[in-house]
């Protein structure tokens, strides 16, 4: 046992990847590069990641040199201020994110598109580039510049990348939600914004379900008051309610495709947090720290170059869309998955991967664990040759998992698995090539990213829980927060507990090899099927409802992998509340205002919901009394209002069986 009171896990190599697999990756080439270029010589991939942070400016104009990063204007320094946040990276440089995605071979593949709603459809960068600058022209037309905000409610079409980049080559700025999403938790995002362009479609099907959306379409538009045009996007027949069609904007022009070259740190995109304490947090992301950010981990750790294919499920509302995106960046090809990713059986993301000869194939923890249960051979029943890596991201994945991998694809194949975060929109700790796949772990800190975990103390510990933080800065930390003038939302969040370093919000155990095992959100997020989602949208729509007076909602994670359990707890207003009419509204409201993924699996009745008396829910404590923990050793039973306020929740677990 560990001073946390947690038992350890095994820690074993499970497989090293194959010498071919090592010596003809980007990374063993990025070690050769550096070996002539700069005279450096490293034995492992330890010894590289520790030059990456203790060299941090030698190691980033590495990345920058090694990938060929074009700039119109020279940076006057690497890194410059300090202490975090206060820092500054390549002052000076003037670039775009989207000539970078653009600069490749006409004739290669650069996006496939497999859609429950419409055709496939298949664009070489060549054809890219073409309707990225009719949009571009169009949108121009409209009077967009930089600094302006292009929002969409799209689905993972083309359409959707062409609009990004020929924003991002305008220096506008983008955000993007999934039309899952209902007309609350969009307008909760985009709201912040003021957009001047909304791009949105009018349904979609997931599987063989038809979803109409024209009425959170009309919402939307009536909640955002800036914006100057919609741009309807045809999708399948779904009429959609817009000022102009996309016809329009992508019509034959005269233009020629530019990109505008704005500051290092010019924003890019805007990505959301969950909404785990109000609004979810704006999260603006640079030019410049994106393109090298991407540049780094899609080139040295997943193993990506001109000709290969990424295949990753993703919604637009993801992170992983936008790093799905700058596969383009490394001239490979993009699969774009629209619709439901495991319609019409388990072994269609498998298939699909053999049909587009995808190369790395990002698969969640639960898609392995259902296909390891189902006794799925993906390896065997289809062409899988051309897979060079397994990525696996969202949640953490049973060792289980990690071995079913290996027995199916062998020593050829890395599996890479990662953590991160829509923060920093990439991976924090995960493995590459040359790395040790250790059963149950990740396999270390991602290279130029010095993570380690803290003790309360401010004190790094090894192989005990801890706090993940970052103690040197990243190029792809936010920007900052948008409407945060004077930056103290950004620093609230990450540099409160421990000044001038980042503190992440995982609780991570680090071993002395460098691995490391996630355990959890330190904070309450709640994270489902390996989307995150947060409380305080539940209670924003919950407790708006006339019957409900207070709620509180936990999620229970599966040890293998699976969506795990979500349980909504509910005060009614009235003692004679109808459990199984209430719950029917809740249930309903949640799935229309928010998304199918709020919807809970249990809606249980409390007299009353735990606060602090400052009036804070405890969820945590309720998460961690549920899983058996005493309550007397979670929180001062004089912290709470209510001392026997946690005792119904432990009572609800062990009754329904849900105690580990």
């Amino acid at each position: 046992m560990t001073d946390s009171g947690q038992r350890a896990p095994a820690h074993e190599v499970l497989y090293r990847p194959s010498t071919a697999a090592r010596d003809g990756s980007v990374i063993a080439e990025y070690l050769r590069w550096l070996a002539a270029e700069r005279g450096l010589r490293f034995d492992d991939v330890q010894s590289l990641h520790a030059w990456s942070v203790d060299e941090l400016e030698a190691f980033w104009q590495s990345v920058w040199d090694f990938f060929g990063v074009r700039a119109s204007a020279p940076a006057r320094s690497v890194l410059s201020g300090g202490p975090m946040p206060d820092v500054s990276w390549f002052e000076g440089a003037e670039l775009n994110y989207a000539e970078h995605c653009l600069r490749h071979d006409v004739d290669a593949l650069a996006i496939f598109a497999t859609s429950q709603t419409r055709e496939d459809v298949s664009l070489s960068f060549g054809d890219l580039a073409e309707q990225v600058r009719r949009v571009r022209a169009g949108l121009h037309r409209l009077g967009v510049g930089p600094g302006d905000r292009v929002v969409a409610y799209l689905p993972n079409i083309p359409e959707t990348v062409v609009a990004f980049l020929a924003t991002a080559s305008l220096g506008a700025i983008w955000a993007s939600c999934a039309p899952e999403f209902g007309a609350r938790a969009v307008l909760d995002r985009f709201g912040q914004l003021d957009p001047d362009i909304l791009l949105v479609v009018g349904g979609y099907r997931f599987g063989d379900k038809p979803i109409d959306k024209s009425a959170d379409v009309a919402a939307i538009r009536a909640g955002l008051p800036t914006v100057r045009k919609t741009i309807g996007v045809p999708y399948g027949d779904f009429a959609v309610d817009a000022d102009m069609a996309w016809d329009e904007i992508a019509a034959p022009a005269d233009d020629p495709l530019t990109f505008a070259p704005v500051p290092f740190a010019h924003p890019l995109f805007v990505l959301f947090s969950s909404g785990t304490t109000g609004a979810p947090k704006p999260i603006v992301h640079g030019h410049g720290g994106i393109l090298l950010e991407h540049l780094k981990t899609l080139g040295l750790h997943w193993d990506l170059r001109a000709g290969d294919r990424l295949m990753w499920f993703s919604t637009t509302a993801w992170m992983m869309w936008n790093t799905l995106v700058s596969t383009l960046l490394h001239g490979a090809a993009a699969v774009l998955i629209d619709g439901n990713p495991l319609y019409p059986d388990l072994d269609a993301q498998w298939r699909l991967a053999a049909q587009t000869r995808a190369t790395l194939v990002g698969a969640s923890p639960g898609l392995i664990s259902a296909s390891r249960t189902a006794g799925l051979s993906p390896a065997h029943d289809h062409d899988l040759s051309s897979v060079r890596q397994i990525g696996v991201a969202g949640s953490p994945l049973a060792a289980e998992g990690f071995v079913w991998i290996h027995e199916q694809f062998g020593d050829d194949v890395v599996l890479n698995v990662g953590s991160g975060g829509t923060d920093v929109c990439s991976a924090i700790v995960q493995g590459s090539p040359l790395h040790d796949v250790w059963l149950g772990e990740i396999s270390g800190a991602s290279l130029g990213v010095d993570a380690v975990a803290f003790d309360a103390h401010g004190e790094v510990i090894i192989d005990d829980l801890g706090e993940l933080v970052i103690r040197r800065p990243m190029p792809s930390m936010p920007v900052g927060f948008w409407g945060d003038a004077d930056g103290s939302r950004y620093r609230d969040a990450y540099f409160d507990v421990y000044p001038g370093v980042w503190r992440h919000g995982d609780w991570v155990r680090f071993a002395p090899s460098g691995s490391c095992v996630i355990a959890g959100r330190s904070d309450a997020t709640l994270n489902r099927g390996g989307v995150r989602l947060g409380t305080a949208e539940f209670y924003r729509v919950v407790e708006e409802l006339p019957d409900v007076t207070d709620s509180l909602v936990v999620h229970l994670e599966d040890p293998d992998g699976g969506p795990g359990v979500l349980v909504l707890f509910v005060v009614p207003a009235t003692e004679d509340w109808d459990q199984e009419q209430g719950a029917h509204q809740i249930t309903g409201t949640l799935r229309a205002a928010l998304t199918p993924r709020h919807v809970p699996d249990h809606i249980a009745v409390v007299s009353a919901i735990p606060h602090t008396r400052t009036g804070k829910k405890l969820e945590v404590p309720v998460k961690r009394v549920m899983q058996g923990s005493d309550p007397v050793e979670l929180a001062a039973l004089s912290s709470l209002d209510d001392s026997h306020a946690l005792e119904p929740f432990a009572r609800f677990a062990r009754e329904r069986g849900l105690l580990a």
